[in-house]
């Protein structure tokens, strides 16, 4: 943290080596949160690329409020994918994006994986919103549990309890279409 809070202040001064440093640790687990939240490699990109321009536009007024920088940077993330969600959803329903998955495979197999992710994209839109906010920072940002409580502003036994009742009901809803083939 120590380090992290002395890289974000040379950032904050227009050091661009700790702005470029800051990028290269984040944008990873930003850009996996963004696709698992909006199901599109192409659209997780374009976000991705937009939460790093407001970072530089508002690295000047970040102030340390006992969080990580990362907090911040994944409650940027949070509100633009909450943003793009809004519009796609005027526009019709979202898939998850197969070739985040898989790359070149046999067309049978490509069918089934195209089926398999077609249900988890359908368990998880039956998720609550804490329940695929969570599941998005713990498996698609990689964030550890401490981590994910910090960015959704809750306990870590709330993070915990979450993720386990998501599981809970992504299981019981994808065995239900498994025992229906």
């Amino acid at each position: 943290m120590q380090d992290e809070k002395g890289l974000v202040e040379r950032a904050k001064s227009g050091d661009t080596q700790a702005l470029a440093r800051l990028y290269e640790e984040y944008f990873d687990r930003i850009y996996r949160y963004i696709a698992v939240r909006v199901g599109s490699r192409a659209d997780a990109e374009d976000i991705a690329g937009q939460v790093f321009l407001k970072m530089l536009e508002s690295i000047s007024s970040f102030k340390w409020r006992g969080v990580p920088f990362s907090a911040w940077l994944f409650r940027i993330a949070h509100n633009l994918a909450v943003d793009h969600l809004r519009q796609k959803a005027k526009k019709g329903h979202l898939v998850l994006d197969e070739s985040m998955a898989i790359s070149e495979i046999d067309p049978a197999v490509l069918a089934e994986v195209r089926l398999n992710i077609e249900q988890l994209n359908t368990a998880l839109e039956q998720l609550t919103k804490n329940q695929k906010e969570v599941m998005a920072l713990r498996f698609g940002a990689g964030l550890s549990t401490a981590e994910t409580a910090r960015v959704v502003g809750k306990s870590e036994g709330a993070v915990k309890a979450l993720q386990h009742s998501a599981l809970v009901a992504l299981r019981k809803r994808l065995s239900s279409w498994r025992n229906d083939e």
